[in-house]
């Protein structure tokens, strides 16, 4: 691998040279220590020499006498028979010398190195060739008051191998140096291990991938037991990672099923997470094509949001978890109704809520004008049943005649009563809990069939003629009962407003693969064009007075349309041309 060995390289070599430098300098040192302790000991015997001598000079007065001939004794008394002896006196005449017979011709030796020193150090050494002898000697000259004695030995082998340093502490260095040489190759092979496992890890971790402990099995060490560490911190946080990413999938999927716009958002006002619902609702309601969340904060319908934010995402404000501030209104957009809720949590952070309730809103408001009705209603035939009663029960002695006229009225106010709740029942049975009714294949031809010859009678009287253009094959999936309503109420209808001597034609005109198409119609009086887009409302009549006087509910046509969409289709009315009405509708297949 090369990173492993470009990195075991780098530390080996960054090691090697620290103990490499450290090694040179104590080897330097310790050479250079005992050079000098050799030196040291080299010029000590050669000051006990100047020393005899410079005894021996003063001993017998040899400057006073300038008799030097004498110190040829000097040769006796020194061990050393490599030992040059040299007197000089201050001018750097030279007095003496024990190796030279006609030392009284020697040049002048106040120049020379080792005398210069003495001059002002009080001594001196120095190692150079001697012109005089041709020798090399180690000069060591030390200064008297009167004169210099200068002691100098042949600098031979000998010598030079003495003043060198001893081989064996180099061997030994160089030993000692080898064997850290191998300690440090595995020390760093070691280290490169551990340091290669972390790489690894790094490298899968960098790629977010799971990491399996035993695949990045550590050494048995510290930095072991910190990668192992660090390896099982990573795979909690991995797995808390993917913990919190499927949450948040299923968050998101949640909401994206919901029908309520829903958005969570950042203190900075920064988008979290939003559904599609919440982008198209803003639009809606802004009239304006949203493509972002963070213009929710700039539309004007929502700037009761943006002081409620404003007093709460205040750094200065503080609540409770269990206290969370929450707004909650209701927004009209046309003939639309939109719930707003906002909540802050704990941490600054807020969502909020857009929730479609124009069905409901619109149905409480129906129910609200229902009530009206139904009140508006009852109180017709209730009064009339009232009244009634009243009367025969303050007339007690009323002709019989007469109480059976009271009576009758009554009845008839009463079934009006009946039909009345019974319709409001079938109504609202339909819009509130469709789900209940019963859904199978229903043959039409025979429910129309059945209609028919129930009013019978009634048409008979009027002289009507019903015409069914109906395959008995024509199947739709729906409730029996809820159809046999939808064509009786249609033809009360025509018995009831339509007027006498009339066609009535029942056809199943198209049919395609989820529908069929069906066509009711007479050529009777016919719908005034200002009433058709209402006929299907409530209680609307297009002649109040008359359809009472006929046991009318008002609710026949409600009823129609509620069924049929119930049955997944829609219904409209015309006028036709030739005269009469027609009423298009469609019947779901499945």
């Amino acid at each position: 691998m090369p990173i492993q060995q470009t990195f075991r390289k780098k530390i080996f070599y960054y090691f090697i040279a620290v103990f490499l430098s450290f090694t040179v300098a104590i080897l330097l040192f310790q050479l250079q220590r005992e050079k000098d302790y050799k030196t040291s000991q080299l010029e000590n015997t050669l000051r006990n020499v100047t020393e005899v001598a410079h005894n021996y000079i003063e001993h017998y007065e040899l400057m006073k006498k300038q008799n030097f001939s004498s110190a040829d004794t000097l040769k006796v008394l020194i061990p050393q028979d490599n030992i040059r002896l040299t007197i000089i006196d201050k001018r750097g005449i030279v007095l003496y010398d024990s190796f030279v017979y006609e030392y009284k011709k020697m040049e002048n030796h106040f120049e020379r190195p080792e005398v210069q020193k003495a001059l002002f150090g009080g001594e001196g050494a120095n190692i150079r060739h001697s012109a005089t002898t041709g020798t090399d000697f180690y000069y060591y000259a030390r200064n008297y008051d009167d004169y210099f004695v200068r002691a100098a030995m042949v600098y031979d082998v000998n010598v030079e191998n003495f003043l060198k340093a001893e081989r064996l502490f180099i061997f030994f260095i160089i030993a000692i140096f080898l064997v850290i040489w191998l300690v440090i190759n595995e020390l760093t092979k070691r280290l490169s291990i551990s340091i290669t496992k972390l790489k690894d890890f790094a490298i899968k971790a960098g790629k977010n991938e799971p990491i399996n402990e035993e695949e990045v099995k550590f050494p048995d060490n510290e930095l072991g037991e910190i990668g192992s560490q660090i390896v099982k911190i990573y795979n909690n946080l991995h797995e808390a990672k993917e913990s919190i990413a499927l949450e948040k999938d299923r968050l998101a999927n949640h909401m994206n099923i919901l029908n309520e716009g829903i958005g969570f958002f950042t203190p900075q006002k920064e988008k979290m997470l939003v559904n599609s619902h919440f982008i198209q609702f803003m639009s809606i309601i802004s009239d304006t094509l949203t493509i972002s969340a963070e213009n929710f904060f700039t539309i004007p319908e929502f700037k009761k949001i943006n002081k409620f934010l404003e007093k709460n995402l205040h750094k200065d404000t503080v609540f409770q978890s269990n206290e969370l501030p929450q707004i909650e209104f209701t927004i009209q957009k046309d003939d639309s109704y939109f719930k707003l809720m906002c909540i802050v949590f704990a941490d600054k952070s807020f969502e909020i809520l857009i929730t479609d309730i124009t069905k409901p809103e619109k149905r409480r408001l129906l129910k609200q004008q229902l009530t009206s009705n139904i009140a508006h209603e009852l109180k017709t035939p209730l009064a009339s049943i009232k009244g009634y009663i009243e009367t025969l029960m303050s007339n007690p002695d009323i002709d019989k005649e007469k109480q059976q006229y009271f009576i009758e009225r009554a009845s008839r106010q009463a079934e009006r009563l009946n039909l009345l709740l019974n319709d409001i029942s079938l109504l609202n049975n339909i819009e509130d809990a469709g789900e209940l009714f019963e859904i199978k294949p229903v043959h039409v031809k025979n429910i129309v069939s059945d209609v028919v010859e129930n009013l019978e009678s009634r048409m008979a009287i009027k002289n009507i003629k019903c015409k069914l253009d109906i395959d008995k094959d024509v199947v739709v999936n729906g409730n029996d009962s809820l159809l046999s309503s939808v064509f009786q109420n249609l033809l009360e209808n025509s018995i009831n407003y339509a007027g006498e001597n009339i066609k009535i034609e029942i056809r199943n005109y198209l049919e395609d693969t989820n529908f069929h198409y069906f066509s009711y119609s007479d050529n009777g009086r016919g719908i005034p064009e200002e009433h058709l887009n209402r006929i299907f409302e409530r209680f609307y009549r297009v002649d109040s007075g008359r359809t009472r006087e006929l046991g009318g509910t008002g609710l026949g046509l409600s009823i129609v349309r509620n069924a049929i969409q119930l049955h997944k289709g829609n219904i409209s009315a015309r006028n036709k041309p030739e005269g009469g009405v027609e009423f298009l509708f469609s019947l779901a297949k499945q």
